[in-house]
């Protein structure tokens, strides 16, 4: 990728107070939690209360990524939020977040890749540091699902939760080194997970927020056929661009328990080198990925895979993938 190595600096998450179990939402829809646990993996997930936003999430866990990177707001050159729930359509939740961390007048934006935002915004940063025009990336993933959430669709309700994960990327990093990165996309699977109302295309009227036309649809079925295959295309893609180190481990996105378990068989990997946590928070979109980071680090998920290959990796709506590779 370049001369200049790169890497993380530091990283944090937050989640919200709020927890919705399985035993709430079947209070709530025609659903158990033995169904959900069995389809999904998934026990309870963290919800916004009223009056909490993702960007009071974006700062909790920014301020710890920059703390746990040695630095100060000042010290950042740039943030990046991935999010589809951002507080406001106009402006950029990044830039309120940079404001509210106290950071110089630096660009900030926000970036909208579904599930696999964080892995976006990263290949984006990677390209910052490594072209040495910026030292300190934040970089923040994190979603309000719960806003844009149907809870009366049993499919789909059961599925989501709130949070958020940041990591400062920068030279003279303390854990993994970046050495490859890639994404994608097909419009093709444009249909596969959207909000119908709310945009341009379908501005938003009363009779629309009635029918729930602004909430979130998944085509369960397609996303499941297609995020089997991409996880294991996106680990085997980064191992055979590292030809040099051995798969340590993997951070997917957590995206169903089920998904998750097809590919680790597919790939042959140990159940311990794939790091898991949808149990307790759900698909949190482009938060999952560097929440999981986050506890992966912090619970010794790496302890013994110093030199070895960590794979992120990542797909959504749009449809959207992408994957990471780090020395760790």
């Amino acid at each position: 990728m370049t001369d200049i190595r790169f890497g993380i600096l530091g990283t944090g998450s937050a989640v919200p107070e709020g927890t919705l179990t399985n035993a709430d939402l079947s209070k709530m829809v025609d659903t158990s939690d033995d169904w959900i646990t069995q389809r999904t993996g998934i026990k309870s997930r963290r919800i916004l209360r009223e009056g909490e936003t993702t960007s009071d999430l974006c700062v909790e866990a920014a301020r710890k990524a920059i703390a746990d990177a040695g630095l100060t707001a000042k010290d950042i050159d740039m943030v990046i939020l991935a999010t589809v729930t951002p507080d406001r359509q106009v402006a950029a939740t990044a830039c309120k977040v940079q404001a509210l961390l106290g950071c110089r007048e630096i660009p900030a934006f926000d970036m909208a890749a579904g599930c696999s935002g964080f892995i976006y915004a990263s290949t984006v940063a990677s390209r910052f540091v490594a072209s040495g025009t910026h030292d300190n990336v934040l970089v923040i993933g994190a979603e309000a699902l719960s806003r844009i959430t149907n809870y009366d669709d049993r499919s789909s309700c059961i599925l989501f939760g709130d949070g958020a994960g940041a990591v400062v990327y920068g030279t003279g990093y303390s854990y993994g080194e970046m050495r490859t990165n890639g994404f994608s996309a097909s419009g093709d699977g444009y249909e596969v997970m959207y909000t119908l109302a709310g945009g341009a295309e379908l501005p938003l009227t009363q009779e629309l927020l009635d029918a729930k036309q602004h909430k979130l649809v998944i085509k369960g079925r397609e996303v499941y056929k297609f995020a089997v295959g991409k996880m294991v295309e996106l680990v085997r893609n980064e191992m055979a661009a590292n030809p040099d180190l051995e798969l340590g481990g993997v951070i997917p996105h957590q995206v169903n328990m089920r998904i998750l378990e097809s590919a680790r068989e597919k790939l042959d990997l140990p159940e311990d080198r794939i790091f898991v946590n949808i149990d307790r928070y759900g698909n949190t979109s482009a938060a999952s990925v560097p929440i999981a980071l986050d506890e992966a680090r912090r619970s010794g998920f790496f302890d013994g895979m110093e030199g070895k290959l960590v794979v992120m990796c990542a797909f959504g709506a749009g449809l959207t993938w992408g994957s990471l590779g780090f020395r760790w």
